[in-house]
């Protein structure tokens, strides 16, 4: 996938589930900021309630994301279920958005009214989001192979120390260049002006090269290369920390899925023992 895909794939997802939202709240608004008690003589009450057309439908659809979501990327990782054919990291964006949208609709199908053993399904269900979220970030700072494969420390710097070889050869050898390149590699890419600083810094390198009738065609190659080279170094100050970081943060994500899985479970039996059917 290019990297232009890439950037479409993820905003498509990011408009489906704004669109779901605001569509869900906009046509139930008027029945979810009803006190409880009042919400049986809304006109809509037999569609909007947990166990009305629309709110049931939309806790078997959530549910279904899910669950859907979590075995497909389990599948993935753990057995390479479909392992040429799926990349981790873009199976990992679709768990997220899998999991994120569903736990949206699984919000509305309570009509934000939860209680009980319900209440604690969900509040793992929005710690188990959350940690994913943060989950996927420490994602993306472990350098890794096509395939999904952790480098290790030595193949990092290996592919550092080739990309710096292929930098000089566009010539970006003078001190002012070196300079430029150096102070962008020691930006705290957590600090939110990162991305600017960043990138007046690398103007500065694109235009000093133009200065010194470098073609067009290597400046566009020599600052791919040194933007990815800037990226390396960073990655691997942090590399160690990051992939404890990711240790740890299994032992946070997967009680939480457990539990509101199980709470889950036990919700649909309790539902079909009490003989609520949706639209069969």
């Amino acid at each position: 996938m290019t990297p232009l895909l890439h950037k479409l794939y993820i905003w498509t997802m990011v408009f489906i589930t704004i669109a779901t939202t605001i569509y869900l709240g906009y046509t139930g608004y008027s029945y979810y900021i009803l006190p409880i008690e009042e919400r049986f003589y809304h006109p809509n009450y037999d569609w909007f309630k947990p166990a009305g057309v629309l709110g049931h439908g939309l806790g078997i659809a959530g549910t279904a994301m899910i669950l859907f979501g979590v075995v497909i990327y389990i599948a993935r990782k753990r057995y390479n279920f479909m392992s040429r054919f799926i990349r981790l990291k873009y199976l990992l964006e679709f768990h997220i958005f899998l999991c994120f949208l569903g736990s949206i609709l699984i919000l509305f199908h309570t009509s934000f009214k939860f209680g009980g053993i319900v209440s604690i399904a969900f509040w793992s269900m929005v710690a188990v989001v959350i940690s994913g979220i943060i989950g996927r970030y420490i994602y993306i700072q472990i350098p890794r192979s096509i395939e999904g494969r952790e480098y290790s420390l030595k193949e990092v710097q290996k592919m550092r120390d080739e990309l710096n070889k292929e930098i000089h050869n566009y010539g970006v050898q003078s001190k002012p260049i070196q300079l430029l390149i150096e102070q962008a590699r020691n930006l705290n890419s957590l600090s939110p002006l990162h991305f600017v600083n960043s990138s007046l810094l690398l103007r500065k390198v694109k235009r000093k090269l133009k200065t010194k009738n470098v073609d067009t065609t290597q400046i566009g190659q020599a600052m791919s290369a040194i933007k990815t080279e800037i990226s390396l170094s960073q990655r691997i100050g942090r590399l160690q920390s990051m992939q404890k970081l990711f240790k740890y943060w299994h032992v946070a994500h997967l009680p939480f899925a457990l539990i509101m899985l199980v709470i889950v479970l036990i919700h649909v039996i309790v539902t079909l023992a009490l003989g609520y059917k949706w639209i069969f």
